[in-house]
């Protein structure tokens, strides 16, 4: 057997005859017969190449053609091919091999003999035998061609079968990489020429060159495919924004359809189970299925399930066979459905992940045994995506149209009660329009039929004031005032003083059984069904009620009572001004003499803001400052009172700030020092905190004290955009000013000082001085009293709310370092929760929590310092004092652990996996109220609040974690267990931490 390299072939040796010679050494003379016949062999030679020329030329550029018509009919090349190169080099029969890298395929046949071409077809695809010809190429990668394959050692199928003798094997190549070869076979023993072995190489070369027009064409088309099946989904997405189910049929259709899928259906998780969206091209038998079943759940009885293992791994599952997946054979009903069902072999589940989170799956399937290839894979993935994307569009848009609601109604209400308001300004003793503002606004914005408001006189309920009221019920209760001792909702309400909400009243017994008028004349008089009743309260004191009525079964809403509430309560203003002004009208009359001193006194006042702008313009003028600013002290804080220079905005800025002693500002530090303050350049100082007072491009700042008694009273600030310092001179010109600005505030207050007294001196009667102080006073007590209970009861339990209205003062609330006991709690596993779980669930959950926690927080007297979403801190010993804040506070922990605990169990039975942890730390701590004018917070500043929120941070489910000085203080009365030394952030030494087991009954007791 001879071997050929790819690059030419090797040439047998002739031997040429020798020629005769005539005696005497000339040669001899032919016939002119023999020239002849030489001449006709010439020409026949000649003819026959010509021949053979024409027709390589005719089936090349019949290959070439059919290349070019049939680019991805592989089949019909490579028969064209094979038959030409056999027929052209006079062979018998011939084979076109594929070769994948392992194994030999047989993808074309021409004039193979009947048991040969059985026997091929049976083997299918294979791996050589040693020696063979295919084998030698496949190992040598070089033609290879055999004068007999009967001599050779190992003969090969062809030889056995069909009776091959001479063959020429040609290797197919693609960058160096066998991909194939062409063989033909003669069945007697006559070697190849080389002009045929060069053209089957070029039969071979046009093979390699179909292949790869094929796969390329292949790629382009499936590239096309997708890029077409991508935007069709992008379009999906774009017009049916915020609908899902458009976009999931439009995903699964192109994922099916491109990935050569029978059917297939896409998952949502909820909880720890997957709900069916959506199905495309199922079988009917699956359909039916999963209309009964559209939630499955993988339970701890099928851990082996498709579903549970995509998501527990949240990877990618291939599944070549599903009947011999556990799933199935584990008998789990969804895969018993899917494949006796529906047909379904091979799987493939993809997750949909967002932030390493699974929100769902998509999945396809084939009704036979063939795996998915890795681009197949891969274009999934991008479909997963694209459904990510979908659902995230779709949650923010939702998101975007319940905020924008929301914020409509806000804005309608608002404007409701701005409207309102007007009509309370506009009608300060005028009742009536105020009323029917209220009830319109009231019935438009809950959706009611009509409304009625009623004025407790004389000891009942009477009608004065209605919307949309129809006549005859009207006129009725204007006829039949109510009285608390009927037997109808209304006098429930009465003797509660609590808000009444009637679902049907047509379907009271009292109603039904016709034991009550009023009831009667409601709902057949005024059509009533459902209604809100909501009490007017003074001191809680009975002075009204507001009601609004539907004249259908539909509850009114959380919202909407509230918002009842919010009129009732403007209706209560309402009556409380115009009864203070009709109070006031006749003080007036009763101070006619001292008129005219008030006016003159009003047209005398001193213009302290018209003082500090001048000060303030003339301080940046002569001490070449580009912006100028004069703060005062109010109440504890400093806030902005005039400047110089500044643009709109940023005075806009600075009259909302307030800002307080400390190393962060200028003005601070002149706070602390008591004395000028110049920082040459704010922006390489360490100790500046830029984020405060947003000093913008300024780089240098002179700060002065206003100084009254030397205490600041307030301070002046220069402001330069340069790093140059302000000159001594420039410092003592500052100076001058402050002291200026400190005259000024003085005068402005001896000036108002001396004219409360001029009034006093210039009152006409004590009877009327009295009667305007008592006025003035009883509004100032009301005001006072009913914010100071409601900041109170805020973070304060009621018994300690309550005591420290009775006494009078709110010294403890003032800021003050104390030790105290802080207890800080929060749900572990609650960000995950929130994260999977829909709003109203989330809510719903901590209205439960809150509720279980604020009742025991109560029980025990503790303080509430705070609570964000699940965390919870509280706090012992203040302002209150308690004896043993430590124990107090372990066991209102030991209380929380159980409460949650049923809690927790109740949660868990509902797919919530939420633990609670709890740390306790004692020590000192600076503690009063914060915040601004309206909202305010009393709060506990110090390590022992870091410390209690850093031991909770590290408790585990179920755990109350507490520090040592907490252990020794309740060592006594529990029984506690080590757990270590914790390294806690803001701590710098670790600290050793114990868990609270159980309280001491005996001990305690």
């Amino acid at each position: 057997m001879r071997r050929r390299s790819r690059a030419g072939s090797v040439k047998s040796r002739r031997r040429k005859p020798a020629a005769p010679k005539r005696p005497g050494g000339i040669a001899a003379t032919r016939p002119r017969s023999s020239s002849a016949a030489s001449q006709g062999t010439v020409v026949a030679r000649l003819t026959r190449e010509r021949d053979e020329a024409l027709l390589r030329e005719t089936a090349n550029a019949e290959i070439l053609r059919l290349i070019s018509k049939s680019p991805r009919d592989l089949e019909l090349v490579f028969r064209t091919i094979l038959e030409d190169a056999t027929r052209i080099c006079n062979a018998k029969f011939g084979t076109l091999f594929r070769f994948d890298g392992e194994n030999y395929h047989s993808v074309a046949q021409f004039n193979t003999p009947t048991a040969l071409l059985k026997a091929l077809t049976r083997r299918g695809p294979f791996k050589p035998t040693p020696g063979t010809p295919i084998d030698q190429v496949m190992r040598t990668k070089q033609v290879i061609h055999c004068a007999d394959m009967a001599a050779e050692p190992v003969p090969g199928l062809a030889t056995k079968l069909g009776g091959a003798r001479s063959l020429v094997a040609v290797p197919m190549f693609k960058d160096d990489a066998l991909i194939g070869a062409i063989l033909i076979y003669r069945q007697e023993v006559r070697p190849f020429t080389d002009k045929q072995i060069e053209l089957v190489k070029n039969f071979a070369a046009q093979a390699v060159i179909a292949i790869e027009n094929a796969r390329l064409l292949n790629e382009l088309r499936e590239s096309l495919e997708q890029q077409t099946a991508t935007a069709d989904v992008l379009r999906v997405i774009s017009s049916s924004v915020g609908h899902l189910n458009p976009v999931f049929q439009a995903i699964l259709a192109n994922a099916i359809r491109l990935c050569e899928a029978n059917f297939g259906n896409l998952f949502l998780r909820e909880g720890s189970g997957f709900r069916t969206v959506a199905i495309h091209s199922p079988p009917s038998a699956y359909t039916e299925w999963y209309e009964r079943h559209p939630f499955v759940e993988p339970t701890k009885e099928y851990p082996h399930s498709t579903l549970a293992r995509l998501a527990e791994t949240k990877e990618i599952l291939h599944i070549a066979d599903l009947r011999l997946d556990r799933g199935y054979l584990e008998g789990y009903p969804p895969i018993v459905a899917l494949v006796d069902g529906a047909g379904a072999r091979t799987d493939l589940l993809v997750p949909m992940s967002k932030e390493d989170h699974l929100i769902g799956a998509i999945v396809i399937y084939r009704t036979e045994v063939r795996p998915f290839s890795a681009k197949q894979i891969a274009l999934m993935q991008n479909f997963a995506a694209q459904a990510v994307i979908a659902i995230e569009n779709a949650r923010l848009l939702n998101e975007l149209r319940q905020r924008t609601a929301d914020l409509s109604e806000s804005l309608e209400q608002q404007t409701a009660t701005s409207e309102v308001l007007k009509v309370i300004s506009s009608s300060p003793g005028d009742l009536q329009p105020v009323f029917s503002a209220m009830l319109e606004s009231a019935a438009r914005l809950c959706d009611a039929s009509f409304g009625n408001i009623f004025r407790w006189e004389d000891d009942a309920l009477r009608l004065v004031a209605t919307y949309n009221t129809p006549a005859a019920f009207a006129e009725t209760r204007s006829q039949l005032p109510l009285h608390r001792y009927q037997n109808n909702p209304i006098a429930e309400m009465l003797a509660a003083k609590t808000v009444l909400h009637v679902d049907d009243l047509a379907a009271d017994e009292r109603y039904t059984k016709r034991r009550d008028p009023n009831i009667i004349a409601a709902v057949e008089l005024g059509g009533i069904r459902t209604f809100l009743a909501v009490p007017m309260l003074k001191d809680n004191e009975l002075i009204g009620a507001l009601i609004v009525y539907r004249q259908e079964v539909r509850p009114f809403t959380e919202k909407q009572i509230a918002l009842v509430q919010n009129f009732a309560a403007q209706a209560v203003i309402a009556i409380e001004n115009a009864r203070l002004l009709n109070e006031l009208q006749e003080s007036l009359q009763q101070q006619t003499a001292t008129a005219d001193v008030l006016k003159v006194i009003s047209r005398s006042t001193f213009n302290l803001q018209a003082v500090l702008d001048t000060l303030a313009k003339s301080a940046a003028e002569l001490c070449d400052a580009s912006q100028v600013s004069i703060w005062r002290l109010v109440g504890e804080t400093y806030h902005f009172a005039a400047g110089f220079g500044h643009a709109a905005e940023r005075s806009s800025y600075l009259s909302q700030l307030s800002l307080s002693a400390g190393r962060g500002t200028v003005l601070g530090r002149v706070v602390l020092d008591a004395r000028p303050i110049q920082v040459s350049d704010v922006q390489a100082d360490r100790e500046y905190d830029a984020t405060i007072a947003r000093s913008g491009d300024n780089r240098a700042i002179l700060g002065v004290p206003l100084l009254r008694e030397e205490t600041p009273i307030g301070v002046l600030l220069l402001l330069r955009p340069t790093t140059r310092p302000f000159t001594g001179r420039q410092i003592e010109l500052a100076t001058t000013f402050a002291d200026q600005a400190v005259i000024a505030i003085e005068n402005a207050r001896l000036l108002s000082e001396l004219r409360e007294r001029t009034e006093q001196l210039q009152a006409q009667s004590e009877e009327v001085a009295k009667l305007n102080q008592q006025l003035e006073q009883r509004v100032a007590d009301q005001v006072g009293e009913i914010e100071r209970m409601s900041r109170l009861r805020r973070f304060l339990p009621p018994q300690v709310a309550d005591l420290i209205v009775a006494s009078g003062t709110e010294k403890q609330l003032e800021s003050h370092r104390r030790e105290i006991t802080a207890l800080f709690c929060d749900l572990r596993g609650f960000t995950g929760f929130s994260e999977s779980s829909d709003p109203e669930d989330v809510m719903a959950l901590l209205r439960e929590y809150h509720a279980a926690i604020g009742e025991i927080i109560i029980k025990y007297s503790g303080t509430l310092e705070r609570y964000a979403g699940d965390g919870v801190m509280v706090i012992f010993n203040d302002p209150v004092p308690v004896e043993n804040p430590a124990l107090q506070a372990v066991l209102m922990a030991l209380d929380m652990r159980m409460a949650i605990g049923g809690l927790i169990e109740k949660w868990r039975d509902l797919g919530h996996d939420l633990g609670f942890g709890i740390g306790i730390a004692h020590g000192f701590a600076t503690l009063g109220t914060i915040g601004f004018e309206g909202r305010r917070d009393y709060a506990a500043i110090g390590t022992v609040s870091n410390v209690a929120s850093r031991l909770c941070d590290e408790a585990k489910p179920g755990q109350i974690l507490i520090s040592p000085r907490v252990r020794q203080a309740v060592e006594k009365a529990v029984m506690v267990e080590p757990i270590g030394e914790f390294a806690l952030k803001g701590i710098r030494r670790p600290m050793a931490a114990y868990n609270v087991l159980s309280a001491e009954t005996k001990k305690l007791s």
